[in-house]
């Protein structure tokens, strides 16, 4: 099929509403005409030029098995031939739906026992409050419903799961975050230590101050701790040593719900299964979307621990059927491509992958970035890292903001054929690959990477005293 690039490009600047980007700018041609992409093939996607471009980042975390998997594809063709939709309202049920939740209850972490579906992370997110909150009621505990995240934590941008995102550009002029929802204290060892302050000493402080907070609240008002086993759009940071059997200490001190938002953790992208499992995590609820499909079809779902679910079947007769669902919950075409993608990430043993290629991706990131002196901390774990710029390594400084170094490091690395992510919440690349690149291809994706940087710290030397 061959398209009329600028026809296509007026069309979509005059009609497309683009999520995080600069409207007028756009509006106005100053940040230049729509990237139209048009094919892709494992790690790389092609734009309408004709121009290549490695996938750093598998979309937006999700394209876990890469592009142009036929597999997928093709099941997502056969269900629509045979059946293209049918709700799952009143016990209706599809064969795909109900092969999907029942590898999905055995394969998630904790003692979970249902799935319910949506077709994003966000609305996910936004059924697990009120699963928190129903659950609640139903066991005797109506105010037991204050639901704590955690600053620069990402859960959606939804109301309540934007509300449960961290991050003050969600909430600004968008009348966020609402009073149910509470943050605490980020768990970024680099940033938040204090001078001379472990690993361990700093969890345990965020644990002490969970439990404060919880404390202050009242135990008895608050109902639930959303977080994410590793910080993904908060700037891609693992947990410090032993924050999570501290946090899961506090947890279970005060009879409160651990939801883990494992919507980019899920499904190998730590080298385990899920991120929970890696950490040692014990969920009550688990929030999954982007890897269920790798984005070949819109499905997010709610794993509910047995805990939860007891009191919701014990109380059916009390308050009548489950009412909660969309149109769209545990839709055929999404279940079909969901099934076909755990099969690759099964057989191929995708989790393993980004363990043994993300540990060389690790030590790649450190070995080329690590003693430059504009970075000031490199990490990640599996097939997931962030290089983090200051400007004074020593006194650990930002760069001033109007530099824009991160964004210009990314842009620097497009221009070269690759696609990583300026993080918000300070100048950070982040990467994420699929998790089905191999060793050469990171080599290739370090190579243009460490030319990106090089060519903005040259530019640097010029703009700033510090280097």
């Amino acid at each position: 099929m061959t398209i009329d690039i600028n026809v296509i490009s007026e069309k979509d600047r005059n009609s497309v509403l683009h999520p995080f980007t600069q409207l007028k700018d756009f509006a106005t041609g100053k940040i230049g005409d729509p990237t139209i992409v048009e094919t892709g093939k494992g790690i790389r996607i092609r734009d309408a030029h004709g121009n290549e471009l490695i996938d750093g980042f598998a979309g937006l975390y999700c394209v876990n098995v890469g592009y142009g998997r036929t597999e997928v594809s093709e099941a997502i063709a056969r269900q629509a031939h045979r059946l293209a939709y049918y709700h799952s309202y009143a016990a209706h049920t599809t064969d795909e739906l109900a092969i999907l939740s029942d590898r999905l209850v055995k394969m998630a972490p904790g003692k979970m026992s249902k799935v319910f579906y949506g077709l994003s992370g966000s609305d996910a997110n936004e059924t697990n409050a009120k699963l928190v909150w129903y659950y609640n009621n139903l066991r005797g505990k109506p105010t037991k419903k204050t639901i704590i995240s955690r600053e620069r934590g990402y859960h959606g941008c939804s109301v309540i799961s934007g509300s449960m995102t961290g991050m003050s550009f969600y909430h600004d002029h968008m009348d966020l975050p609402l009073p149910q929802i509470v943050h605490t204290g980020v768990p970024h060892h680099y940033w938040g230590a204090n001078p001379g302050e472990t690993e361990a000493e700093f969890s345990a402080r965020r644990a002490a101050e969970l439990d404060q907070l919880i404390e202050t609240l009242g135990p008895d008002n608050v109902g639930a701790f959303i977080a994410e086993p590793v910080l993904g759009t908060g700037g891609i940071t693992p947990p410090p040593e032993g924050y999570w059997a501290a946090i899961q200490a506090v947890l279970n001190k005060h009879d409160v719900l651990l939801i883990a938002d494992e919507v980019i953790t899920g499904f190998g992208r730590t080298g385990s299964m899920f991120g929970s499992q890696r950490y040692g995590m014990e969920p009550d609820l688990v929030t999954i979307a982007k890897g269920l499909t790798s984005a070949y079809f819109p499905l997010s779902a709610s794993i509910v621990g047995e805990k939860i679910y007891r009191v919701m079947e014990e109380g059916a007769d009390r308050v009548g059927a489950f009412s909660h669902g969309y149109t769209y919950s545990g839709h055929p075409i999404g279940a079909a491509a969901a099934n076909a993608v755990l099969d690759i990430v099964e057989t191929e043993d995708l989790p393993g992958n980004a363990h043994q290629v993300g540990a060389y991706f690790q030590a790649q990131l450190k070995d080329r970035f690590a003693q430059f002196p504009i970075v000031g901390e490199v990490r990640g774990v599996g097939l997931m890292g962030a290089i983090e710029f200051v400007g004074d390594r020593e006194g650990k400084k930002r760069f001033d903001p109007s530099l824009k170094v991160g964004p210009r490091v990314s842009k620097a690395a497009r221009d070269r054929g690759l696609i990583a992510r300026a993080m918000p919440h300070g100048d950070i690349l982040g990467f994420a690959p699929p998790l089905v690149t191999t060793k050469a291809e990171i080599d290739d994706i370090i190579s243009i990477a460490e030319s990106a940087v090089r060519s903005v710290m040259d530019e640097l030397v010029g703009e700033v005293q510090t280097i």
